[in-house]
């Protein structure tokens, strides 16, 4: 991964982003296809917006944690910290925009200072638009092709319900200063939400859409991870049961080989608790259209194959739009692929689709 020219600052993040940063990137490997794009994209363009998509425990995190350690110009957001508000010190009555910019003007604060020689302007203080001034003001100080890139993980989180109609995400401007680069991180969105009104350059990279790469990068994470012949011995005895070489999940696969004397039937406490999250979400469609939606799950369930909204409108003899819907709403934890301009769902991972019918399985049996 190449080294951007970076702006000397000392962050000014809050120390849970340690916590979460440090995490995250724990036998970090690979993705250089994905640091290529950004970095070519960034050389590129003056300024813009770059959307990382990727499913459920696909490395997404991982990457922008990475990211943010190699490069010392990013401001970084993180909307999954690992405790609850009030434990984190926050403020619990602010919302996502409002803790947002609180937390991202401090950085862009820091770095703002490291760049001035003078005190920081009078204009600054309680201003109603600090967030864009900052922006503005860092842009006009920046040395020559250095960029000032700010990552927000987690945007699949954003309610937007707290938003007015047609804005975008974290009300984030329409237009940047020149070398000012947001780097967007997040699940699959459903049509409704995924748009970013926007006048300057934008890039998106899904991950699914490098099958190939996401495996070798699997198996050179499996090899990292087994740096000592009884670890490699322990993970080939469980690999070929739990972790074949089509695996492209890293969240399963780091989980998995923390565990290798789990029976195949089980799963470890990490993940049964991560797809619990999964469904937690996909509960509240369920509770609005019962019916409906606990049958399109069920037809979502019956194979793990992949099946349109036509097909499940015909088996449960019901209205497209209706089924169409219930799928947007679990978009997230869907894996699509268009065939003839049609598109086709099934869940994220054969051990998520697994847990999902022993879920109703279990729920149908209490």
């Amino acid at each position: 991964m190449s080294k951007i020219k970076t702006i000397n600052n000392t962050r000014g993040h809050p120390e849970y982003f340690k916590t979460i940063i440090t995490a995250k990137s724990r036998n970090f490997v690979g993705r250089k296809f994905v640091f290529s794009a950004i970095d070519n994209f960034i050389n590129q363009s003056d300024k813009g917006y770059f959307t990382l998509i990727g499913e459920p425990g696909s490395g997404k995190s991982a990457i922008a944690a990475q990211y943010f350690n190699n490069n010392n110009n990013v401001v970084y957001y993180n909307f999954h910290p690992p405790q609850p508000p009030l434990l984190r010190g926050e403020n619990n009555e602010l919302g996502d925009y409002e803790t947002f910019l609180e937390i991202v003007n401090n950085q862009l604060l820091e770095i703002l200072s490291s760049l001035e020689t003078d005190q920081i302007d009078n204009e600054l203080e309680n201003n109603d638009n600090l967030f864009s001034l900052l922006l503005q003001k860092i842009s006009d100080k920046l040395p020559q092709k250095q960029p000032l890139i700010i990552i927000i993980d987690g945007c699949h989180r954003l309610d937007l319900n707290q938003y007015k109609r047609g804005a975008n995400l974290l009300y984030l401007p329409r237009y940047l200063p020149k070398n000012v680069y947001f780097i967007l991180i997040r699940r699959p969105f459903p049509n409704n939400k995924s748009s970013l009104l926007i006048e300057t350059p934008s890039q998106t990279l899904d991950l699914s859409n490098y099958p190939e790469e996401n495996k070798k990068d699997i198996q050179n994470y499996l090899k990292t991870y087994a740096n000592n012949q009884e670890k490699l011995q322990i993970l080939d005895s469980s690999a070929s049961l739990r972790v074949n070489k089509n695996e492209s999940n890293f969240m399963y696969v780091s989980e998995i080989i923390k565990h290798p004397n789990l029976s195949p039937e089980s799963l470890p406490e990490s993940l049964d608790k991560y797809y619990q999250e999964h469904w937690n979400i996909m509960n509240k469609t369920i509770e609005k259209e019962p019916e409906l939606s606990l049958k399109t799950l069920e037809c979502l369930l019956e194979k793990e194959l992949f099946i349109s909204v036509e097909n499940i409108a015909e088996i449960l003899d019901e209205d497209e739009y209706d089924i169409e819907i219930i799928l947007e709403d679990w978009r997230e934890f869907l894996h699509l692929e268009t065939q003839e301009n049609t598109p086709y769902y099934k869940f994220y991972h054969p051990s998520f689709h697994h847990w999902l019918k022993e879920k109703l399985r279990d729920n149908i049996t209490d």
